[in-house]
């Protein structure tokens, strides 16, 4: 197998794609010589001021309300070596691989930019651990989102002094100590500013709204795939879809999925055969009617976040930072407020989705409302139950997300003996959104298993040739309609191809790439 090559790091910041490719796929990284080049000048800035009798925070005063203290020159490596030390005081479950290195990289490329002071073999360590796929043991709490992602931070600050826990490129649980050795990484010696520099960020929460974003790209249209496939079965119109109409409410998330649910109910059989039906309805339910508006909104709402992130991927957030003219000074740009609103903006559209998700799939089960069929879709109804329990499934997650939609970013407990009196509990507001995105991915699979059953209860009429390669996909790996079997391993396979982006992928075959 070739290796891979690296993402160079330099002075312009990674992109979005790029982050997911490193943090996921294991891509190693580099620094450009441009930005060892950044990093170097700016190390002399603050070497220049070791002998200053004038207090610098971070370089010769202690932290938080601590630094009223000036530190002499004799005690400042140890003044870094004892806030990585007391700041990795993370607690709970560990954090996800990709979470991690998500984390480590948007610190090195913080690092990159020369603003931070280190030295340039810390930020070429960091780059040599993430390409050796050693990944720092970081737990669930300890973030307040505000100073940045400290706790979590530290914990990786602590592994490249080798020190802590970290798991090696086979996953294997392994003291820092024996991992650097055995990568043939040196432990760095942390000098003047630099454990300020490697912890003082929002590197946690930018990573993890990154990686949401990603999935929730993917996401949104394979729910405008699971809106066609429910309104085609449960003989919706898509007249409503029309470009004129979806043109009178110009946003663009509204006319991108309405354009989706167009190119994917194209040439349907079953669409067609009840248009010529005399009882067609003039009028579908909204939770068929109003999909593009609701996943559209969702849309405009991961556009915003994107721009958010963008922006944030462009900052040099740290506390205090070195300017481009040589100046060091304190600031507040580590405030996780920015990311935290957006993280919990995102929360409530993932749950919305997710609501007019469940929503569709019961009325694929009322035979008040369902059109024709048996049921809650049973073989024999009253012996077979069909797909009663899976909608109490996804009826659940869908409560749990509305739980998850209550926003973190509003909440504030002060620290540091009021010195830090305002945070932003971003890194809550990311932690709920992973668990969100993960629901709503299980919830559009429910439904996707369902509208499948559905259509194929339809027969003789054919779908769409786009929905059907959809079916045909899911059919590959799980039956079709018959008496009851046990339904968790087919959701399960239904969750692992929306995951995947396989059922999206099979209905693109036929739409190309949908918006």
């Amino acid at each position: 197998m070739l290796a891979q090559a690296p993402l160079v790091i330099g002075l312009d910041p990674p992109t979005m794609r790029e982050v997911v490719a490193v943090a996921r796929d294991g891509v190693p990284v580099a620094l450009s010589a441009e930005a060892l080049a950044e990093i170097a000048a700016s190390r002399k800035v603050v070497e220049s001021l070791a002998d200053d009798a004038e207090p610098h925070y971070g370089v010769s005063t202690g932290f938080g309300a601590l630094a009223v203290r000036h530190i002499p020159v004799e005690r400042r490596v140890q003044l870094q070596r004892s806030l990585v030390r007391s700041h990795a005081a993370g607690n709970g479950p560990e954090v996800e691989r990709e979470v991690v290195r998500a984390l480590v990289l948007l610190r090195l490329a913080t690092l990159a930019t020369g603003r931070t002071g280190v030295r340039t073999g810390t930020a070429v360590a960091y780059a040599e651990m993430l390409s050796a796929g050693i990944t720092p043991v970081v737990r669930e709490y300890g973030s307040l989102g505000c100073s940045g992602d400290l706790a979590p931070l530290a914990h990786c600050a602590l592994a490249l002094m080798g020190e802590g826990e970290v798991r090696d490129a086979a996953g294997v649980l392994r003291p820092a100590s024996e991992a650097l050795a055995a990568a043939g990484i040196a432990p760095v010696e942390l000098a003047e500013k630099e454990g300020l520099a490697l912890i003082n960020g929002t590197s946690g929460m930018l990573g993890m709204l990154l990686l949401a974003s990603a999935d929730l790209h993917r996401l949104f249209a394979t729910a405008d795939l699971a809106a066609a496939m429910s309104v085609e079965a449960l003989l919706g119109t898509d007249a409503v879809f029309a470009a004129d109409l979806q043109a009178l409410r110009p946003h663009p998330g509204q006319a991108d999925s309405a354009a989706n649910l167009r190119v994917l109910l194209a040439g349907s059989a079953i669409m067609a055969g009840h248009r010529r039906d005399a009882t067609t309805r003039v009028q579908d339910a909204y939770s068929l009617r109003c999909a593009p508006q609701v996943h559209g909104a969702a849309r405009d709402t991961l556009a915003h976040a994107d721009a958010v992130a963008e922006r944030e991927l462009a900052a040099a957030v740290d506390n205090p930072v070195v300017t481009t003219d040589g100046r060091v000074e304190s600031n507040g740009n580590f405030h996780g407020a920015p990311l935290g609103y957006v993280l919990d903006f995102l929360a409530i559209a993932v749950a919305d989705v997710a609501s007019i998700s469940e929503r569709r799939t019961d009325r694929f089960l009322d035979v008040a409302r369902n059109h024709g069929l048996p049921p809650f879709l049973a073989d024999d109804p009253g012996v077979d139950s069909g797909h009663m329990i899976a909608q109490y499934t996804q009826a659940g997650i869908v409560s749990e997300l509305k739980r998850l939609a209550a926003p973190s970013s509003v909440d504030s407990i002060p620290s540091s003996a009021m010195q830090e009196d305002h945070v932003s509990m971003g890194w809550a507001a990311a932690r709920k959104l992973r668990r969100a995105v993960d629901g709503l991915t299980r919830v559009v699979a429910i439904e996707l298993l369902t509208a499948a059953r559905a259509l194929d209860l339809r027969a003789p009429y054919a779908p769409a040739p786009a929905t059907g390669a959809a079916r045909d996909r899911l059919r590959a790996a799980v039956a079709g309609p018959g008496p009851d079997r046990t339904l968790a391993p087919e959701i399960e396979e239904a969750v692992r191809l929306v995951a995947s982006g396989e059922l999206l992928a099979a209905a693109e075959s036929v739409t190309g790439p949908l918006r």
